[in-house]
């Protein structure tokens, strides 16, 4: 297994203007990395790249050591940062939707889970406030057994009871080995899961990233607080 579970070398993505330019970047396996940055530098086209939903321009992405394809695509269990199940579902046809359609879906745990939450699995997702659906997508992402998790903005729409069991969630329902790539807005939330982070600026620039750790021991703050002073929030 590669050293990196994610490796992007002069990643270039446009719209009608650009969005990522020549951006660099290697991620380590098995932590939990923050993706940081704020809105519009990009975050949310870098993770549909790295998914397969999106082609870069030009550019190089590596999953696990390996050119992105379609078999790299199967490594890589992805939340949106918006919703997309069909309403008219029940929580647990959806359930047997992804058990068919993922070989590494673990049902059991998804149901568990959704106990856990106080979900009835018996529900149709229209049913559901904007929260729960949001809770219940994060439980399909997280009960496959992939090896590079992405998910965009987790716990944003979720009430802050919430937040709490979301990200033990998270930390406890995936492999070791894989890596998750979290992209927030609520960095003081997530901090304390994180293993790695990475400050992104406008065009995909890497403004700082390395051990979360090491950068609080180093500069005597918080991720948080350097964040702010990064982009002078």
């Amino acid at each position: 297994m590669s050293n990196y579970v994610l490796t992007c070398k002069n990643l270039c993505k446009s719209y009608k203007n650009p969005v990522l330019k020549n951006m660099n970047v290697d991620l380590p396996s098995g932590k939990i990395i923050g993706l940081l940055g704020p809105n519009g530098c990009g975050k949310s086209t870098f993770m549909k790249l790295i998914s397969g939903l999106l082609v870069p321009d030009s550019g190089e992405i590596y999953v696990c050591g390996e050119p992105r394809s379609d078999t790299t695509n199967a490594y890589v269990s992805y939340l949106p940062e918006r919703t997309y199940f069909t309403g008219g579902m029940q929580v647990e046809e959806l359930i047997e939707y992804f058990s068919d359609f993922y070989g590494d879906f673990d049902a059991l745990a998804a149901r568990g889970m959704m106990r856990d939450l106080g979900i009835d699995t018996k529900s149709k997702l229209k049913t559901l406030s904007k929260g729960t659906k949001e809770k219940v997508q994060l439980i399909m992402v997280m009960a496959r057994k992939a090896k590079l998790y992405l998910l965009d903005e987790p716990i944003a729409g979720v009430d802050p009871a919430a937040r709490d069991y979301i990200l033990k969630t998270i930390i406890g329902n995936y492999n070791p080995e894989a890596s998750i790539i979290i992209t927030t807005h609520l960095i003081h939330d997530i901090e304390p899961i994180l293993d790695n982070f990475v400050f992104m600026g406008r065009g995909g620039e890497i403004l700082m990233s390395g051990s979360a750790d090491e950068v609080r021991e180093e500069h005597g703050k918080s991720l948080d607080e350097l964040f702010r002073e990064v982009f002078v929030c």
